[in-house]
């Protein structure tokens, strides 16, 4: 007899005990305690993405190094920016929100691409999505090597503070995971959140401050400068610069840390909802 994900969750799902918040830690804690098991699979789905190359995973690197150049040297010449600040800017923003944004638009897909795991072994929902935010933690590691080769270069001075990156990005990793729940769940059941999400991840890369300098207009006064503060509005800037800012040398922003640690706390209330009351269905909408 072949035993399904779904089973047990059809009992409890009768008594109405799957809707419970002990099932829903519950599912994250075990999840977490399989850590070796999303652990192998993410570093696999690397490994298998970069099968019969000769540098392998190293054209992560590469494929980000490229882009920020190509994009660091134009950007610089039109906004009128000097190259050993801008370019450090450029890359460590691309780092960031490559991270960011993956963990979104895979987190719309995440329950969908594991139907198959999803039915047939018996596992947390959290697995996949741990595999998801540590396949992308991997990646983040690897577009590293850039921002080390960019400080090397530019002998970019970095002080105590810095250590704040630390921190800045657990804050990043902890959003990319409830993220995930949310909206993965959400999207196996309204199969038309994928495409959405990423059109709205694509118009936000050019409202975020990645690849001009919000502070320098706001520095140059007059309307432009007014303008450029709305930029604030967008929460994706606040997660940007709480990591981009110590990993470039630049000072402590306290506003940017209570705008993080509030959605942090609001997302995941949010994604426990979801998780608490649609959990035991997942296995019938993928």
């Amino acid at each position: 007899m072949q035993y399904t994900a779904a089973a047990p969750e059809i009992t409890a799902d009768r008594g109405l005990s799957s809707r419970s918040w002990s099932r829903a830690f519950g599912d994250l804690r075990a999840g977490w305690q399989q850590r070796r098991l999303w652990g192998h699979l993410g570093w696999q789905d690397i490994r298998q993405g970069y099968r019969r190359s000769v540098i392998g995973p190293l054209w992560i690197t590469i494929s980000l190094g490229v882009q920020a150049l190509g994009m660091g040297l134009l950007y610089a010449a039109l906004f009128g920016q000097p190259i050993a600040f801008f370019l450090p800017y450029l890359a460590v923003g691309l780092i960031i929100w490559q991270f960011m944004a993956s963990c979104i638009n895979e987190g719309a897909e995440v329950f969908i691409r594991n139907e198959g795991l999803i039915k047939h072994l018996p596992a947390p929902l959290s697995v996949h999505v741990f595999r998801l935010v540590w396949r992308q933690l991997l990646f983040f590691g690897h577009n590293v090597l850039v921002w080390v080769a960019l400080v090397l270069i530019f002998r970019t001075h970095l002080g105590w503070g810095s250590l704040m990156a630390f921190p800045a990005l657990a804050v990043i990793v902890l959003n990319g995971a409830w993220v995930a729940v949310l909206i993965g769940i959400i999207a196996t059941r309204y199969r038309d959140i994928p495409p959405v999400t990423t059109s709205v991840v694509t118009l936000m890369f050019f409202m975020t401050p990645i690849v001009w300098n919000y502070q320098d207009l706001i520095s140059k006064g007059g309307p432009g400068a007014e303008r450029a503060r709305l930029a604030e509005l967008n929460p994706f800037l606040h997660f940007v610069e709480i990591l981009r800012r110590p990993m470039i040398g630049q000072s402590f922003e306290p506003r940017h840390w209570v705008v993080t640690l509030a959605i942090t706390v609001v997302g995941w209330a949010a994604a426990l909802l979801i998780l608490r009351n649609y959990r035991a269905r997942v296995s019938y909408w993928v």
